[in-house]
């Protein structure tokens, strides 16, 4: 055994030793750290499982498509040749791995599946009585959220035959009884003789792209683009034009649009131009594909780092998660040493992932089911919005969400102006994230094709339906202790009584997301400690594998003007870069995700 082995190991035993003692958010930052790193080695040792598929398919392989031209200084539409060696990887239809061993992925025979029943669990635990407002970030927050998860994580559009049917009681106002939830689309390339688990694919690639953005699709791609400047085609409102819209299936992904998601694409389409503008000042002989490229680049990793570095910590403000997102970043030498140095070296600890040697941990990238599961956080969002005017914080509507969906976002924008939609996301709170404070409009949800959901009960038939193991399980899956008593779980006993009715006393027959939903949390956290534990993991696998953050993440594929239009840029100056109305209620706020300045009158 090497030296290194030999100390990671010890770190790693170590780790897991104060973390079951004391729990790693009590203990000393710089021991905390130490814990989160070793925590994260286990976690990249143990978590990772592949589920098969032409994700290791060499390049020399038959079948397997050629490099496009351009291919190893910009992003490809369908997620292929990221890895030079393997192109397949992380692309389109592509499969979801796990961070759980295979064989215990299988998910419960009916009518097993169905108990205790998706709709009680959706009713009597999940139904908001009262909004529970997340006080310490801003709604902007909770959009935030659902924009990136529109880049990670999609299964497509359910189209299986025979769907899942949920018996109701008499008396369940729901229209029809049974209540009937599509099932997820199988893998194409899935056997069910194989006695595997099931798999399911990406309709989107699992690489941190933006695709959220530009598409992926090449008919949407091409009618996105001015074909000018490598610019993306802005309309007299400042807005992307509404023929975009045209075509769009409402029944799948395109009908969860509403103003959260319609500002963040508005305002990343226009970085993207702004981008355009500062490369075309530097690299005048560049073509338009070259241009569009390249800044497809800097916004993509722009987006990674807000994430990284100001949407996590505002979230998870605990003291040590605050300076490990970071490091992730930048190091734990900092953000000013490593920008006005450069690496040193090449470990991620100490200069950050970013420009790091790529490495896949032994087995090939993807997103995981599990990652999917513990991102279900829909209490974030709230029933009712209030929208105000930046200028006076005067009252422009009072409406609820369907009233900002889909179908109404853009005419909504053009109402209110950008400016004043952004200032009532800034001075408005997303809700916790707890038991009893789902939307009540997603248990009653008529989607823009005209089905009804119940999208809490749906929530959870999607973690049982694709085998993520219930929650004690998980907990010791991921190498926690799992909870004794529903008293521990969820720290309170009228909770933990409304807990272990509708499980009918079975412990280990509370669905992740309850539990996630129950745990006392950390200290400045918004979601669970158990969740964390699938972040820890995969947050930095998302950079690790990808070689655009990794070891093409240089000035000679970014350009010394994209790197430093990354290192320099915040979500709050891109905000005021865009809408500079916006700067007297940024004023004195360190980071946009958490809330802004009221204006007076």
């Amino acid at each position: 055994m090497t030296r290194v082995s030999f100390l990671s190991r010890l770190l790693t035993g170590l780790s897991e030793t104060l973390d079951r003692a004391y729990g790693w958010s009590r203990l000393p930052k710089p021991i905390a750290v130490l814990t989160l790193v070793g925590l994260r080695t286990r976690l990249r040792e143990s978590n990772l499982y592949d589920t098969g598929g032409p994700a290791d398919t060499p390049a020399s392989a038959p079948g397997v498509p050629p490099p496009p031209t351009g291919y190893l200084t910009a992003r490809t539409i369908d997620g292929t040749y990221n890895d030079v060696a393997h192109p397949l990887m992380g692309s389109i239809g592509s499969r979801f791995g796990r961070n759980v061993p295979i064989g215990l992925t299988h998910p419960d025979p009916e009518p097993a599946i169905m108990r205790p029943n998706p709709r009680d669990v959706s009713l009597e635990l999940l139904t908001r009585d009262r909004f529970i407002p997340a006080t310490t970030l801003s709604l902007l927050a909770g959009a935030w959220l659902q924009f990136e998860v529109h880049d990670w994580l999609s299964h497509g559009k359910n189209q299986e035959k025979d769907p899942w049917e949920v018996p109701l009681h008499e008396d369940d106002p729901w229209p029809e009884h049974p209540m009937r939830i599509d099932r997820t689309t199988l893998d194409p390339g899935y056997s069910p003789d194989s006695g595997l688990p099931p798999t399911y694919v990406t309709a989107d690639t699992h690489w941190w792209d933006a695709s959220q953005i530009y598409g992926t699709d090449p008919g949407f791609a091409e009618k996105l683009r001015s074909r000018e400047d490598g610019k993306i085609r802005i309309d007299e409102h400042g807005l992307l034009p509404e023929d975009l819209q045209q075509g769009m299936d409402l029944s799948g992904v395109a009908g969860n649009f509403w103003v959260g998601l319609g500002l963040l694409h508005t305002l990343f389409s226009l970085e993207h131009n702004a981008i355009c503008d500062r490369l075309r000042a530097e690299y005048r002989h560049w073509s338009d594909d070259e241009l569009y490229e390249r800044a497809r680049l800097v916004n993509a990793a722009l987006m990674a780092k807000i994430h990284t570095v100001e949407w996590t910590p505002a979230i998870i403000a605990h003291p040590t998660t605050r300076l490990a997102m970071h490091a992730n970043w930048w190091g734990l030498v900092g953000e000013r040493i490593t920008r006005t140095f450069g690496r040193l070296g090449p470990s991620e600890e100490v200069s950050g992932i970013p420009g790091s040697p790529t490495n896949h941990h032994g087995v090939p990238y993807s997103l995981t089911e599990e990652f999917v599961a513990v991102y279900r956080m829909h209490p974030l969002l709230p029933d009712d919005f209030t929208f105000r005017s930046v200028a006076d914080d005067g009252v422009l509507a009072d409406l609820t969400f369907p009233d900002i969906g889909a179908l109404y976002t853009r005419s909504r924008l053009e109402e209110f102006g950008v400016d004043n939609a952004f200032y009532s996301f800034g001075v408005s709170h997303p809700g916790a994230i707890t038991l009893h404070n789902y939307p009540r409009f997603l248990q009653h949800f008529n989607r823009p094709d005209g089905t009804l959901v119940d999208l809490a009960a749906t929530d959870i038939l999607r973690v049982r339906e694709r085998g993520v193991p219930r929650y004690n399980d998980f907990r010791r899956l991921f190498h926690k202790k799992p909870v004794a008593s529903f008293e521990e779980l969820t720290g309170d006993r009228a909770r933990a009584e409304e807990v272990r009715r509708v499980y009918e006393g079975d412990l280990d027959r509370v669905d992740l997301m309850v539990g996630l939903y129950s745990e006392p949390l950390p200290e400045g956290f918004g979601f669970s400690d158990t969740a964390f534990r699938v972040f820890i993991l995969m947050a930095s696998r998302r950079l690790k594998s990808d070689r655009f953050f990794t070891r093409d993440y240089r000035p000679e594929v970014y350009t010394p003007a994209g790197f430093d239009w990354i290192d320099q840029n915040t979500m709050k100056s891109v905000l005021l870069r865009h809408y500079p109305s916006l700067a007297p209620a940024l004023e004195g706020v360190e980071n946009a995700f958490t809330p802004w300045r009221r204006m007076r009158r």
